[in-house]
Formats: C-alpha cells, structure tokens, sequence
C-alpha cells in the first residue's frame, strides 16, 4: 500500500523504523473500534474482530501510521492535551483516505462543498469521543481551534492523497525530496 510504504519510510528518516513484529498488534476489540496507537509501548493495534476487508485495514493501519509519525515527530502529549490529539486526528482523518468521496457515499455521507473539510472534522470529534473521556463541546472546541493548522500540514505526504494514484506519487516526491536538496 504506498500510503503505509510512505508512512514507514517517514517514520524511518525520523529515527522512528517501525518493526512489524514489535509495533503492530493484532486483538478483539471492544465495540466498532478498527483500531489504535498505543502511545505508551508505540504500538499499533488493528481490530482484527472489526476489520473485514483489505481496504478498511490499510485504511486503519494508515491512519494509526499516521499517529505514530505525529508521536515520533511532534512528541505529542497524548494524555493531557485534547489540542495535541485533536490536530492528530485531523492529521490522521485528512491523509488516511478515511473522507475520500467513495468512503463518504458508503456511509451515507453526500456533499460536495467543503465535504472533505467536515467530513475530517466529524470524524476527528469522533476519534477524540472515543479514546477521551471529555465532553463532546470539548472535543469540538479542541478541533476548532487547531483545525487550520493541523488540516493544512500535509506532512509526510505534501499533499492531500485522495486515491492510491496520489499516493503513490506523494511517495515518488518523498522519495526524491533530498536529492532535489543535494543539487542545489
């Protein structure tokens, strides 16, 4: 999947390289969660008893890559600062393809202006609902107020990657990032 081959390669040039048999685990969850990123051992856990398609899992690993890139780089404060989870699930619901159009009419979800936009807003308040005990106007506070920021940094993938095909040409420019650099 090149949105995770990106993520990996991010996350490694970071000083963070990712073992499959170290940082990923597979267990039964608790209700509709697909999965998570266990800030305490760097771990990501994918619901293998929720996840029942290809698509949702590379999806899901995705988004937990993406968490696991905003801890290595930001040093994220996961458990006292709502603001610091809130812009990485922003982060994680604007890069992972989670508000692509086609995932969206799957769930019922129909727009076209400024769709993208809540669509990563909602799903950020949800994420937050669900790994926090806050009340839902915090939740939504916290977003709003780092909303533009974190909706706007691309990073590692300099783009928005609506489908495979701009993933993978988001990881073509990763990978030749620092040899434009070097000619200069």
């Amino acid at each position: 999947d090149p949105y995770a081959r990106l993520l990996l390669e991010a996350l490694k040039q970071s000083g963070c390289t990712v073992f499959n048999d170290r940082h990923f685990s597979c267990e039964n969850c608790d209700g509709c969660v697909s999965g998570g990123f266990d800030a305490a051992t760097s771990q990501i856990v994918l619901c293998q008893n929720n996840i029942r398609q290809q698509s949702h899992m590379n999806r899901v690993v995705t988004h937990e890559l993406i968490h696991a890139f905003d801890h290595c780089r930001a040093h994220v404060d996961w458990f006292k600062n709502v603001k610091h989870l809130a812009c990485s699930e922003i982060r994680a619901a604007n890069l992972s393809g989670d508000c692509t159009l086609l995932n969206e009419i799957a769930r019922f979800k129909f727009g076209l202006k400024g769709h993208h936009q809540t669509c990563v807003r909602d799903r950020a308040i949800r994420s937050i609902l669900a790994v926090r005990k806050v009340s839902k106007e915090m939740a939504e506070k916290a977003v709003d107020e780092v909303f533009d920021a974190c909706f706007n940094d691309l990073e590692p993938f300099g783009r928005i990657p609506h489908s495979k095909a701009d993933a993978k040409r988001a990881y073509r420019d990763f990978q030749n990032r620092d040899r434009y650099n070097a000619n200069l």
